[in-house]
């Protein structure tokens, strides 16, 4: 497990304003924090260094790409042995439809967050890509109706 990172309340106000608005110039989020631009280049910085600032991300409206359809798929790998997961997994990560993949304890052992045009697309996908496989043993699909971001992530209180 990675050790914590010491934050103050400083850092804490920094990285909760970075993760509502990631393009904030120094100058305003260091007027909005309470310390000189130089410190809080400074402060960016180092979280940066430290690993808790992992980098800058583009978000984009899957709908206005053509896919309009997302789906969680839970998959279960038989026999769940490392070389047969590797692939699996290097494979699932090349899909240009998967948006994120998770290993999991339980009866699932991936889920697999995907955007599709539609429901023949998505039909397509689980069947040539996932149940095609000799590993896959099962494949069960949930659509997403809506999906919500929370935020900003902060350490426990």
């Amino acid at each position: 497990m990675a050790e914590s990172v010491v934050l103050d309340p400083v850092d804490l106000h920094i990285l909760r304003l970075l993760q509502n608005d990631a393009r904030m110039t120094y100058r305003d989020l260091a007027a909005e924090v309470g310390v000189a631009p130089s410190t809080c280049l400074d402060r960016v910085a180092r979280l940066r260094r430290s690993g808790v600032i992992l980098g800058h991300q583009l978000r984009v409206d899957p709908a206005k790409l053509g896919r309009g359809l997302q789906a969680l798929l839970s998959v279960q790998v038989r026999p769940h042995r490392r070389d047969l997961i590797g692939p699996f997994v290097e494979r699932v990560r090349a899909l240009p439809e998967s948006r994120s993949l998770f290993h999991l304890t339980g009866p699932d052992d991936y889920l697999v967050h995907v955007t599709v045009a539609d429901t023949a697309d998505l039909q397509r996908l689980v069947l040539d890509e996932f149940t095609s496989r000799p590993e896959v043993a099962r494949v069960e699909t949930r659509l997403i109706f809506q999906q919500w971001d929370c935020g900003p992530l902060l350490p426990p209180a």
